[in-house]
């Protein structure tokens, strides 16, 4: 998955259905929730967005993260 792939304006988080944001590979190459604070895995390109598979995020990471997304963002 890419930052221009058109799949990614069409995901949402399963909880709030609301936009995700993709990390940079060396994220681990995730989409993240910055509302919830989850990280939801991409698995060989697929998107694992049951609500199951977000992981929590500590604050100190969501603001590493949200960091890395406006500079991604330019």
């Amino acid at each position: 998955m890419t930052p221009d792939d058109p799949l990614l304006a069409l995901l949402a988080c399963p909880l709030d259905k609301g936009s995700l944001s993709l990390l940079p590979e060396d994220e681990g190459g995730a989409l993240y929730n910055p509302r919830l604070r989850l990280r939801y895995p991409v698995v060989d390109g697929v998107p694992q967005l049951l609500p199951s598979s977000g992981r929590k995020v500590s604050a100190d990471d969501h603001e590493r993260l949200l960091a890395r997304i406006e500079v991604a963002a330019g």
